[in-house]
């Protein structure tokens, strides 16, 4: 178990569910981090009494230090202080919870001062998968996952080794629109896209989940997480959100982890593994369970995971270029300015238009970034 935290990203969603375990198991917390969400950012601090704050957006960090200024917290701002968050000497575990490629940046120097990281940030391996993980087996430091699917593969495979796995088979719900045809979504609002029927998070996962761009995200996650490619990873539809992942070994078992759609407890276990500590959360209750269903995913009526996975195969900055235009697409649908469909149109479009540089470094794979979302700013917002 850790012994204290930085979190990264602490006024969103994965964010304020990591506040919430950390004071039920009483983890200290020495840092946070947000962006601009600073009446929120301060009632955090003033309860937690972190000696590190960061706002990412440079006025609303000069906002916060005016408002703690009767405190002796220390405040930052920018990319230099979620680095400073993410490397600070008091703390062991730094949860990325923050959203897009912001968070590569303090990851890998969170990586390089060997702190655990509790993994909540997908772009951090969609975009530089191969950097990090590289840079994490050098340095000796943990990447223990906090999303509920990689959570899950990770307790699967527990005390196995690599040769032991066949197949990764990586669940979803099939999100709010299941079933439905590109077609009969053309009309989708932002309000529809988030409610999610099992799930309770963030505006822009959710909309990701409703599109199962999030799955796709989580596709080449897994690949980077668990050293695996493309064909050792089936993507299973399960909508009922019990099972979390599975895992096929070769002499054929499969083992699943089951469990309530809470993100409470795997961000829980990112913290505490390898030790288990009595949750706060409900239990499984499997009389109340009528059934547990699956299917395969039909990509005509899920385009967004398609182009995940093929993204996946074309390797190099294809994953990243994607993510970028998705995250800006996601953003400009939820403020009404684009079609639920043009989500996708904008992230296929991007890593068409944009390209794919094979091998990069992490300049070359911060510019992609940066040049899929100026792309779909100029091309597709109204």
């Amino acid at each position: 178990m850790v012994k204290s935290i930085s979190v990264l990203g602490c006024t969103g969603s994965i964010g304020r569910q990591t506040i919430a375990v950390a004071e039920h198991i009483g983890m200290p917390v020495a840092a946070l981090t947000a962006n601009r969400k600073i009446d929120l950012l301060e009632e955090q601090a003033r309860r937690l009494h972190p000696k590190f704050v960061a706002v990412y957006d440079e006025q609303a960090a000069k906002q916060f230090k005016i408002a703690v200024a009767d405190t002796d917290i220390q405040v930052g701002s920018g990319i230099e202080g979620l680095i400073r968050a993410a490397t600070m000497e008091e703390t062991d575990c730094v949860v990325t919870a923050v959203s897009g490629a912001v968070g590569l940046k303090p990851t890998l120097a969170a990586i390089d001062g060997k702190k655990r990281i509790a993994l909540a940030n997908k772009e951090t391996l969609v975009c530089a998968g191969d950097i990090v993980m590289a840079r994490a087996a050098e340095k000796g430091a943990e990447i223990v996952p906090v999303d509920s699917e990689h959570s899950a593969i990770f307790q699967c495979l527990m005390g196995r080794e690599k040769g032991e796995l066949r197949k990764i088979l990586l669940t979803g719900s099939g999100g709010p629109f299941r079933g439905k045809a590109r077609a009969e979504l053309e009309d989708v609002t932002p309000e529809q896209a988030v409610k999610h029927p099992n799930w309770s998070m963030g505006a822009k996962i959710s909309v990701d989940s409703a599109t199962m761009m999030n799955k796709g995200l989580e596709f080449v996650e897994a690949m980077h997480l668990f050293g695996v490619t493309p064909d050792d990873i089936q993507v299973v539809i399960h909508p009922q959100s019990v099972i979390h992942s599975m895992v096929e070994l070769v002499d054929g078992t499969v083992i699943a982890q089951l469990g309530v759609p809470d993100m409470g407890l795997p961000i829980q276990l990112a913290l505490t593994y390898p030790q288990r500590c009595p949750s706060m959360f409900s239990r499984l209750d499997f009389t109340t369970l009528q059934s547990l269903s699956f299917e395969a995913p039909d990509y005509e009526k899920t385009p967004c995971l398609k182009l995940a996975m093929d993204c996946a195969r074309m390797g190099g900055t294809a994953p990243c270029v994607m993510s970028a235009a998705n995250e800006v697409a996601v953003g400009l649908f939820l403020r009404h300015q684009l079609g639920y469909n043009r989500i996708y149109d904008a992230a296929a479009s991007a890593v068409e238009k944009v390209g794919v540089v094979q091998n990069p470094d992490l300049e070359t794979i911060l510019a992609a970034d940066a040049a899929a979302r100026a792309y779909v700013l100029e091309n597709f917002s109204k």
